[in-house]
């Protein structure tokens, strides 16, 4: 039974599965399924998976086997029957969608494979290293917290059995001192690779709740494949008009302003943060800046170019660049990355139009492996 059930369940695993996969630039799209997002689940609605069962028609019905019909006779579908469109509302039940709890690293490997997305070679030569408990056996003595319930029971029992008070009929089982058992358990030191995310938005007045929108949206993408590379992952959040400055998650993406735009405020900025926080030979390092193409002059761009050039690019595992359209923005910074910068092996550039936008974006971003 327990086998059946195993393999059952691993079936339903294997449909939920292909039905996410099917509708993966749907979810993509949607930015209420983040909402859902938990600590390391996410919950998703599949069309609602029915268990295969054959259907009766109606009794005394004619035809072969249930009346007239001689073998050899083929069978005819019954006429359809259309309908006039002018019925009252219906008492019956629509269709369902069913919310399935799925791992944030599941969702990545769907996304790894519906995209193509090549697996990340780690850039970084250290290691952050982190402390786990790891249990390794069962002793008599030890704190009540790590008491095994399970042995104390069945040593107690075996107690009781040995001496002959064990009553079937009064199947009570009381522990004494002796039957206790504790888990014991060692610190071990596990390494896991340092990466960190530094995401920079342009919160001008040309940014409106639509292009934030969109940068939520990939930005939770990019996380959850990340997130799957690499164990030990930090994220950082700049936000910039004319001026640029770190904030938290929650500011990042509701936070707008009516200034102008320097870029290079953001770029001076993640510069620093990476020498101070983030060596490049110890961290593999991703700066994120989504923008409408708007900059304030040529000569900030020229200096955004050269911060790329010399500072930025050759710390970083990659920067991408994701030029959000909007109606107030002259798209102009995408073409200027593309003119210095774009030949370079760790620059990606990507233009999204609007929501249907990410999946590709997603695409152009992740699909180097860097």
């Amino acid at each position: 039974m327990s086998l059946r059930i195993d393999q059952d369940h691993s079936r339903f695993k294997q449909i939920v599965r292909g039905k996410i996969k099917a509708n993966l630039r749907k979810y993509v799209q949607q930015g209420e399924m983040i909402g859902k997002k938990g600590k390391d689940l996410i919950s998703i609605p599949v069309p609602f998976i029915d268990v295969p069962h054959f259907k009766y028609g109606q009794r005394e019905q004619g035809g072969v086997g249930q009346g007239d019909g001689q073998p050899g006779d083929q069978l005819q579908p019954g006429e359809p029957q259309e309908g006039d469109g002018k019925g009252k509302a219906g008492e019956g039940e629509g269709e369902h969608a069913l919310e399935v709890d799925v791992s944030l690293d599941e969702l990545a490997q769907i996304l790894g494979e519906e995209l193509q997305l090549p697996n990340i070679q780690n850039r970084g030569t250290e290691k952050i290293v982190t402390t786990k408990i790891k249990y390794t056996g069962v002793h008599n003595i030890g704190p009540e917290s790590l008491k095994h319930f399970k042995r104390t029971y069945k040593q107690a029992l075996k107690r009781q059995i040995a001496m002959g008070t064990y009553d079937p009929g009064n199947p009570i089982i009381v522990p004494v001192r002796e039957d206790r058992r504790y888990r014991t358990w060692r610190l071990e030191n596990l390494p896991e690779t340092n990466a960190v995310i530094l995401y920079m938005m342009d919160v001008s007045g040309s940014m409106g709740d639509e292009q934030k929108e969109i940068v939520r949206i990939e930005s939770f993408w990019l996380d959850t494949w990340l997130r799957h590379q690499y164990k030990g992952l930090e994220t950082r959040y700049i936000i910039h008009d004319a001026v640029a400055r770190e904030v938290d998650r929650e500011t990042f993406f509701h936070t707008r302003e009516s200034g102008g735009t320097m870029i290079s405020s953001a770029y001076k900025l993640c510069r620093d943060i990476i020498k101070t926080d983030y060596p490049p030979s110890s961290w593999n390092i991703y700066p994120f800046h989504f923008s409408d193409g708007d900059n304030w002059s040529a000569d900030d761009t020229r200096l955004c170019v050269d911060m790329l050039k010399s500072d930025i690019l050759p710390s970083v595992n990659q920067f991408a660049y994701g030029q959000v359209e909007s109606p107030y923005g002259s798209g102009q910074f995408i073409k200027d990355l593309r003119e210095h910068v774009g030949a370079q092996e760790n620059v990606a550039l990507s233009e999204i139009a609007d929501k249907d936008g990410i999946y590709g974006s997603i695409k152009d971003f992740l699909g180097k492996g860097r």
